[in-house]
């Protein structure tokens, strides 16, 4: 398996040596999930961390009604867990499906801890893509609340035309948190 997709992604947010860099990476399993497949449940602990080698994820919540709100979209190149399940070791309150066949590699809590106490440039990456994701997940919320739906949508597909291209309407309109036929009816206007 090779880690060329991993170590360029980590080299894009720090500094890290080559023998840093390989021991980091060989703490990581491959998993290789057929479409449909969950990687999380809601109600399992989630205990790995995942990045995303090939293929596409859906992370969202079930309600009590079995309605899905969808969270985010975890393609090539992205990372993806429950923190608050991963770092606390409760029950999850998220699912993770693979959307399409799927590779990812995998961490689990106590190597990854380890390595902020052997490696202390990895604790420096996850802060820094902790801090990212934060940032990102703020301007989402900003505009949530400050734009209309067919503004978010157009932000969306020009924002992440890969992941887009990837989904049905369905999926989309659940992540905008509209309806499938109010997003029929922004993309008659586009």
């Amino acid at each position: 398996m090779s880690f060329h997709l991993l170590k360029q992604n980590i080299e894009n947010h720090i500094q890290i040596n080559q023998d840093d860099l390989d021991t980091f990476c060989s703490h990581f399993e491959v998993k290789e999930l057929k479409k449909k497949e969950y990687l999380l449940r809601q109600g399992s602990v989630c205990r790995y961390e995942g990045f995303v080698v090939e293929g596409c994820f859906r992370v969202f919540t079930t309600d009590e009604k079995g309605n899905e709100n969808t969270l985010y979209f975890a393609a090539s190149d992205w990372w993806l867990m429950d923190i608050d399940s991963f770092m606390n070791q409760t029950p999850s309150d998220l699912n993770i499906q693979a959307l399409e066949d799927s590779k990812v590699l995998l961490i689990n809590r106590t190597n990854k801890l380890s390595l902020y106490d052997s490696i202390p440039v990895i604790e420096k990456l996850f802060r820094v893509m902790s801090q990212k994701a934060l940032v990102a997940w703020q301007r989402r919320l900003v505009r949530n609340h400050s734009q209309t739906a067919k503004e978010r949508y157009l932000h969306f597909t020009a924002t992440y035309p890969y992941i887009a291209s990837k989904l049905t309407d369905k999926q989309i309109a659940n992540y905008l948190g509209i309806t499938h036929e109010f997003l029929s009816k922004i993309k008659k206007q586009t």
